[in-house]
């Protein structure tokens, strides 16, 4: 691989306008693309084969017309009479009626809602949008004359009017559901204006007004101002490392054009595709960091061959070739770990590898290709505009200095920094083992939105069990007794658990064999007691199917995502797996030994428990108060965090490591190759974590949590991986192991391929023409 990344950067510098104008050709060609072929985003995610997706696909079955959860589009006013009056006073159900005749005028409003409330026919009643306290009204009178009908106790009846009722018992909080035509991905700037329009007339009126749902949902554009700084703080990181402003700019000019093909890739993509509004962030977050410092460790090992030669295209390709080799299979550890959460099953998921793997492809293709080329553009002025008081040392093999020093205390004593290493990562793992996953919603959102004050006025108001109710959907084609009976067998099974506030009989099918059956849990939709209660739920089903013939699911946008959350909890012990299982083959392919890989694995996992604690200490347990609402974790966080991590773990092993082995292979004993290897490798490797620490710990200044905890777990990981586990634990750990580190099996050398990271072939190679260049010179 060394040999053919050698003449392709050869190649890149000589012929550097026709690389440069495939790239920028390439560049144009995805940005057309990207502006006439980008599709909307969508933040609805489905998990097929769980439990609560089989009982919506049933419901989607028996009940054609019914909602989808998880995808229907709709938007809840929720109204707030001021303090000490209620909303039936006249004032205020005039205010709410204005809102409501606004409403009626948007576009897209589904036909019923559309109708005039006196004119409405029974059928159209549920569709009509009134004022609470009316609907409230006419919903009792209903429920008396039904019950008096079926011959059920008024009491019951009223309990269940108010458990669906729009209307809080003091009267004091009401809300109206607003049915759209259309998906979520039809949701345009202009119906959230006109929703907001509308809102802001009952404001106006003295009522709290806020509105939530999937119509009103203000969709977040990240990034920006937290690419910027990311790139800002590179900038400064290259230009001390390299002491040079043109050498500096050279990484970030390749690296912008990488993650603008990926991030105009993954936009053209949107149109084929279902993408979440997350998809393009967690890319260009990830493509941003590798493109910078796989561009960063070729330019640094060009300098260092400038100084073994004068032809300028020969640094180059001996760069390429050497460490370009690191770069290609670091990228690659990267992308597999990427693609391999397509092994998840999650589809929204497995989007997400496919978008953020491509960006890193485009960062290695650029570094091994486009850099070069750049660097044959600038020519002798490449390391031009020095910057006075810094020093123009070979980054890799300048003066030892700091790194000099550290790497002699770790050696001289190792035991010590591996015992405190280790025991500071454990302590810092702790937190993990209250981890709690779930995905986002309203519950989750940040306090200032109007979503989540409108998700705090129904708490308050109703109980918290009415943000997140649960529909049990029973199936009594195979009953053994009635329909009804059957269905009033489930609704007394619901009344036994605790959790259950009320459970009741709200549609039946036209066939009168299927039914469904609300239930108001009393926790809210975060609560683990909630999924607690779903999963007692189901567990009844086997004794009501034995009793009565009556099968049944429970579904709802709580349970669904419930099971996608428990899903994803339950996946992230197999994917960790297969990913160290990745890990220690790969490093075993690259090292040519059993325990250096191990001892990297196992750091590797040091460093992701510890980023996991650290990440629910700050986000869900809110200590050092980053932010205002602590949470549950995002639900495919830890399975991303764990695919990344690998990645980038990989990376510093092998730039740090393969110096040492290269070292122990030319003969230096094994104390002696740990130190020459850390020296050579370290600073580079320093400015790389340091880059890397700062674009992802800029996106922490986000405002939506979700990107704000990514940041943050990505930025952390990267800091205990690069610092504590690649610079201290695992120097340490092979001064103790000595010349036990290389050990490998005869007969596993034999049949294990020689990747060739280090490029030790290309030397050979190359030091063989060299040599025979000379004899034909004296001859």
């Amino acid at each position: 691989m060394a040999t053919y990344l050698y003449r392709l950067g050869k190649f890149a510098y000589r012929r550097k306008g026709a690389v440069l104008s495939f790239w920028i050709a390439l560049l144009v060609l995805f940005g057309v693309g990207s502006a006439t072929l980008a599709g909307p985003t969508t933040d609805s995610f489905s998990l097929p084969g769980t439990p609560a997706q089989n009982a919506q696909d049933l419901m989607a079955d028996r009940f054609p017309s019914a909602d989808d959860p998880m995808n229907g589009l709709s938007a809840r006013f929720v109204f707030a009479a001021p303090e000490g009056q209620t909303l039936d006073d006249p004032e205020n159900m005039a205010a709410v009626d204005e809102v409501l005749a606004a409403v009626r005028g948007l576009d897209r409003v589904s036909e019923p809602a559309n109708v005039d409330p006196a004119v409405a026919t029974p059928e159209q009643q549920a569709g009509v949008l009134v004022a609470p306290v009316l609907a409230d009204a006419g919903l009792v009178e209903q429920v008396k004359a039904l019950a008096a009908q079926q011959g059920t106790p008024e009491e019951a009846a009223l309990a269940d009017a108010q458990a669906v009722s729009p209307l809080s018992a003091d009267r004091t909080v009401g809300y109206v559901t607003v049915p759209f035509d259309g998906e979520i991905t039809d949701v345009d700037q202009a119906m959230r204006d006109g929703i907001a329009a509308a809102a802001d007339l009952g404001r106006d009126a003295g009522l709290t007004v806020e509105v939530s749902g999937t119509a009103a949902a203000e969709m977040a554009m990240p990034g920006g101002t937290a690419e910027l700084i990311g790139i800002g703080i590179a900038a400064i990181v290259l230009a001390l490392t390299f002491g040079s402003l043109v050498a500096a700019g050279l990484p970030l000019i390749t690296a912008l054009v990488g993650v603008g093909i990926g991030s105009m890739g993954i936009t053209i993509a949107s149109g084929f595709t279902d993408l979440s509004s997350m998809t393009p962030t967690l890319a260009i977050m990830i493509g941003l960091a590798v493109a910078i410092d796989y561009s960063l460790f070729i330019v640094s090992r060009f300098r260092h061959e400038l100084t073994l030669t004068d032809d300028r295209a020969e640094a180059a390709g001996r760069a390429v070739g050497t460490a370009g080799s690191a770069v290609v299979f670091a990228g690659m550890t990267v992308i597999i770990a990427l693609v391999a959460l397509s092994v998840v099953g999650i589809p929204f998921l497995s989007v997400m590898g496919y978008a953020a793997a491509f960006t890193v492809l485009m960062a290695v293709l650029i570094a091994v290709s486009l850099l070069p080329a750049v660097l044959g553009l600038f020519g002798k002025k490449a390391f031009a505009g020095r910057i006075p008081g810094l020093k123009s040392d070979d980054a890799e093999g300048g003066e030892p200095g700091f790194a000099a020093k550290v790497i002699a205390a770790i050696t001289r004593r190792p035991l010590v920094p591996l015992v405190a290493g280790v025991a500071l990562l454990g302590v810092l793992a702790l937190p993990a083992a209250g981890l709690r996953l779930a995905l986002p919603t309203e519950a989750t959102g940040d306090p200032a939105t109007s979503a989540r004050q409108a998700y705090d006025l129904v708490d308050e108001g109703f109980g918290p069990g009415r943000n997140g109710p649960l529909l049990v959907v029973a199936d009594a084609q195979d009953a053994t007794v009635p329909a009804p009976d059957a269905f009033g067998a489930v609704v007394a099974s619901l009344y036994t658990h605790d959790e259950v506030v009320n459970a009741q009989v709200v549609a039946v099918n036209e066939a009168g064999d299927t039914a469904q059956i609300l239930v108001t849990p009393r926790s809210g939709p975060t609560d683990p007691a909630t999924m607690d209660l779903v999963s007692s739920i189901r567990a009844d089903e086997a004794q009501l199917q034995g009793d009565y013939g009556v099968s049944f699911g429970v579904t709802g946008q709580t349970a669904l995502e419930g099971d996608i959350s428990e899903s994803l909890q339950s996946a992230l012990a197999p994917y960790l797996a297969v990913v160290v299982g990745l890990a220690f083959i790969l490093l075993m392919l690259v090292f040519r030994s059993i325990l250096v890989p191990l001892t990297a694995t196992l750091g590797f996992l040091l460093s992701v428990l510890a980023t996991f604690g650290a990440t629910v200490a700050v986000f869900q347990e809110g200590w050092g108060g980053l932010i205002a609402n602590p949470q549950p974790i995002v639900s495919f966080m830890p399975i991303i965090l764990i695919g990344v991590v690998f990645g980038l773990a990989m990376d510093y092993q092998v730039f740090l490591v393969t110096r040492m082995r290269e070292e122990y292979v030319h003969g230096a004993s094994a104390t002696e190759a740990i130190r020459s290897g850390f020296t050579h490798g370290a600073r580079v490797v320093s400015a790389a974590a340091v880059i890397m620490i700062s674009v992802f710990a800029a996106f922490i200044a986000e405002p939506d949590s979700l990107i704000k905890s990514i940041g943050f777990a990505l930025a952390a990981a990267v800091f205990f991986d690069a610092f504590i586990v690649r610079m201290v634990i695992i120097p340490s750990i092979m001064a103790l192991l000595g010349d036990k580190a290389w050990w490998l099996p005869k007969w596993l050398d034999r049949i294990l391929p020689n990747v060739d990271v280090e490029g030790e072939k290309l030397s050979r190679e190359l030091a063989v023409a060299e040599h025979d260049a000379d004899v034909t010179v004296r001859v």
